[in-house]
């Protein structure tokens, strides 16, 4: 296989016409190729006036001497995996991209996996969140956070990454075979959209059912039965019959989530090896998506244009340092919390991400120096106590907390909103963020925000909205395990976001398949 990179294209084209420019450029033959395929489209935004497509094809041809100065690159296989008859069907605990993931490797090595998720069906659950949004009637069992597909679901479907793992083509090549468009295969920046990944996560269940796996909704693991430092058994409940089982199996993967924390003080209780961990803390910012589209791309560009993106960085003369996180084109920030009295916010888009504004986590690095004790769980505590506060100051009934930006960076309430019109719901209170905010936070991100609109104008707009608070990015623990993959209970597997592994759809799906691979592997 061969791979021509660097095709610039300044003009809406086919991939067939993208083609035909690419092989006439490289003196290629279409009667040599025998297979082609776009690996990668890009747009390269550095020059306002020459605004423009980067693509890379690669290409399977006849008489591969006659064309050996073109890059030749290996075609990814999956490893041959040797498997150990012995384990009893693997337990999954949770159905994330981690659980999901691992389920699929299972199954299609001949396993029939039953996964746990205490969390609604996909359906059920976009009912649920639809329900909060309207009412402020919370279900802490089955919410952003909670339910089939993981707390991904409910973003924008993202499956960038900054990790570099053979396994992130196979986990577009599954996406793409459960209904995902085949663009995500080659985009440099990939996503779903939460519509398209609520049928995905759907088609995902009935394929694991189909080839005789199991997924038992509203099941939460209550406790772990371990004798002699192995995993023997997991007590489960059904949280709304509350009939307590246990489910026997000797290989777990434990794929719970960043915000289980209920299971957290579960498996320490039961010597788990747990460590806290560095995460960040900060809020949502919302801007018109047109501001953001006319500052990366220009005004003049004859290009038809995706919704732009961005993700900036910045560090501070404190060693803080304050980025951008899960920026969602054209989409909504979402209430996101799953325990009562909490207010958390992520944001959201669907594929098409055409709605009218744009919004993107902000956030500050936060380290254990930073929590009130050296407990494994403190940074939970420091979470909550975070959310609790904005809770109170969005007036105790799941408002959230806003303030623009001019008024946070003068730090003053906010009295009027402006052109931006906020999307949280069930509904906003007008507030001054820096009440409930951490000073060495409030003053990194009002730093921050005047350093990103030297790199992105109209970013510090005055009318532009921060909504709070964002505890979620990723875990605050780190469930260890060792070199197999495995904690120092035996059997059981840490996996994905909740065990401080991932971080995001595509890394947690991918740390998904290599437990999945060390546990068929394992004795």
């Amino acid at each position: 296989m061969f791979r021509i990179n660097n095709i610039k294209i300044r003009k809406d084209l086919t991939d067939l016409e993208v083609l035909e420019i690419a092989i006439k450029k490289n003196n290629i033959h279409m009667q040599d190729i025998i297979e082609w395929h776009i690996s990668k489209k890009s747009i390269d935004a550095r020059k306002k006036d020459d605004v423009h497509y980067s693509y890379s094809i690669d290409l399977k041809l006849k008489n591969e001497t006659k064309y050996s100065k073109l890059e030749k690159i290996k075609e990814f296989k999956m490893p041959n995996i040797e498997l150990n008859a012995n384990n009893l069907n693997p337990l999954i605990i949770g159905a994330g991209p981690a659980g999901l993931f691992a389920a699929i490797i299972l199954i299609q090595n001949g396993y029939k996996p039953i996964i746990i998720e205490q969390g609604e069906c996909v359906e059920k659950r976009k009912i649920s969140i639809e329900h909060f949004q309207k009412t402020g009637s919370l279900n802490t069992y089955s919410n952003v956070q909670f339910g089939e597909g993981g707390a991904g679901t409910f973003s924008d479907g993202k499956l960038t990454t900054g990790i570099n793992s053979p396994f992130c083509k196979k986990v577009l090549e599954e996406f793409v075979k459960f209904g995902a468009p085949k663009q995500i295969l080659y985009l440099s920046k990939p996503h779903i959209g939460t519509d398209n990944l609520i049928k995905i996560i759907k088609n995902i269940r009935e394929y694991i059912i189909s080839n005789k796996g199991t997924i038992l909704f509203n099941t939460k693991a209550i406790d772990f039965n371990i004798e002699n430092n192995r995993i023997k058994s997991i007590q489960v409940e059904n949280v709304i019959s509350k009939e307590v089982s246990e489910i026997t199996s000797n290989k777990v993967i434990l794929a719970i989530g960043h915000s289980s924390r209920e299971t957290f003080e579960t498996l320490l209780k039961n010597n788990f090896l747990i460590d806290k961990k560095n995460f960040s803390i900060g809020v949502r910012i919302e801007h018109l998506q047109k501001w953001i589209n006319d500052a990366q791309y220009g005004k003049t560009t004859k290009l038809h244009l995706p919704p732009a993106e961005y993700k900036m960085a910045y560090h501070s003369k404190t060693g803080r340092s304050c980025y951008t996180f899960c920026m969602c084109p054209g989409g909504n920030v979402m209430a996101s919390s799953s325990e009562y009295n909490t207010i958390v916010t992520n944001g959201m888009s669907n594929f098409l991400r055409n709605g009218t504004n744009s919004n993107a986590a902000l956030l500050v690095n936060i380290t254990p120096e930073d929590f009130d004790s050296p407990h494994p769980l403190s940074g939970i505590a420091f979470q909550k106590k975070l959310e609790e506060k904005a809770f109170v100051l969005g007036g105790s009934n799941y408002f959230a907390p806003i303030q623009k930006v001019s008024d946070f960076l003068n730090n003053k309430k906010t009295e009027t909103i402006g052109i931006v019109k906020p999307s949280y719901l069930p509904g906003v209170t007008l507030s001054n963020l820096h009440e409930i905010l951490p000073n060495y936070i409030s003053e990194t991100l009002q730093e921050g925000i005047k350093y990103f609109d030297t790199k992105l104008h109209g970013f510090a707009h005055p009318d532009s909205i921060l909504t709070g608070i964002e505890t979620r990015s990723s875990s605050p623990v780190k469930i260890l395990r060792n070199e197999n993959l495995v904690s120092n209970i035996e059997g059981v597997y840490p996996c994905g976001e909740g065990a401080g592994y991932a971080g995001g759809i595509m890394s947690a799906a991918v740390d998904g398949i290599k437990c999945a691979i060390a546990l068929l592997q394992s004795s």
